[in-house]
């Protein structure tokens, strides 16, 4: 029961910054380490980046799998785990490498990972250096995996005329379907946020004729508006952290609150980001100014989001329970 509550009242964090804006600030959201918790090394696979990480929890420990780029700006997929959280370990070789022709040169990147029933869903981007599109892979054990192919193919899709990336699975069904958020590229070249449905989490049929979660003008999220990491049902909607960048390519943090029994009804979206680069290691790298969270967790009373910075390093930041509107603390 406390696990319920836990995962169901996720939405008293999140739903708090929707209802009060202006305590949606960066305050909210701490920084657990004032310092990259993982950072490039060595002069080969993960030489020129480490960022952009999927975080779970499997046996008691911390699993990442994190994005991992070369000289070359080819990507794989690294292995790293912990016992806090904070501190990892990685494996000396990826655990993903580019083999298909899909991927052929560019790589696999910015994977995002959800556990249903026994086995782990892996989306990540097949670069192939022409084209990005969006995959699917699985496995048992996170270190295993077994390729599904190409899931959302690039130029398709009702409204999308470019690259898909970024699926982010929600790990319950709705009317007996899985439904995933993603990203695709409209007519007028900005990047917005598609809606598509699944029986086996392998066959996806788009779910909206247009963007589930359009750019805005004028905002924080006025040129890209991508998903974060995999939402999460609650008795408040499903809620979907995603990035958002700005018309200079400033990468920030928002939050959306989708219908429980319509993910495509949007029921709150942020006017503020909760979350901006505010270090120098957050606004130089391969990218600047870049905060873009793919990973979040449940430890101890508060919630870890993991996100990598500049395209370079993997950082975490902390939000905990906030009591709201009388209602009572969300608890562990």
């Amino acid at each position: 029961m406390r696990r319920w509550v836990a995962v169901c009242c996720v939405a008293g964090i999140f739903v708090f910054l929707a209802q009060a804006q202006q305590a949606a600030s960066n305050s909210e959201w701490k920084r657990v380490s004032e310092t990259p918790i993982l950072a490039p090394q060595g002069n080969g696979w993960e030489s020129a980046g480490t960022f952009n990480p999927a975080v779970v929890i499997r046996d008691g420990k911390f699993v990442m799998l994190y994005r991992a780029q070369d000289a070359r700006g080819t990507s794989r997929l690294g292995y790293a785990d912990s016992l806090d959280g904070i501190h990892f370990t990685r494996r000396a070789e990826p655990v993903v490498a580019p083999e298909g022709p899909y991927e052929k040169d560019g790589g696999v990147e910015d994977p995002r990972i959800v556990k249903i029933g026994a086995t782990y869903y892996l989306t990540y981007t097949g670069y192939n250096k022409k084209d990005a599109q969006l995959c699917l892979a699985t496995s048992r054990d996170l270190a295993h995996w077994e390729r599904k192919g190409v899931i959302l193919p690039a130029y398709q899709g009702n409204w999308n005329k470019a690259w898909t990336k970024s699926g982010a699975i929600l790990r319950t069904k709705i009317h007996g379907e899985y439904w995933m958020y993603w990203l695709g590229t409209a007519e007028d070249k900005t990047d917005q946020m598609g809606l598509s449905r699944s029986k086996d989490l392998v066959h996806w049929t788009e779910a909206t004729q247009t963007p589930v979660l359009p750019r805005r003008a004028g905002k924080f999220d006025s040129r890209v508006v991508e998903p974060g990491p995999p939402p999460i049902l609650t008795d408040a909607g499903i809620v979907l952290i995603y990035n958002g960048a700005d018309d200079s390519l400033v990468y920030r943090t928002g939050i959306a609150v989708f219908d429980r029994e319509d993910p495509s009804k949007l029921l709150y979206r942020s006017e503020v980001p909760a979350f901006a680069p505010e270090f120098e290691w957050e606004k130089t790298g391969q990218v600047p100014n870049v905060v873009f969270v793919e990973g979040m967790v449940r430890h101890e009373g508060r919630w870890l989001l993991y996100y990598g910075a500049a395209d370079k390093f993997v950082g975490v930041v902390e939000a905990r329970e906030i009591q709201t509107r009388g209602e009572s603390e969300v608890g562990n």
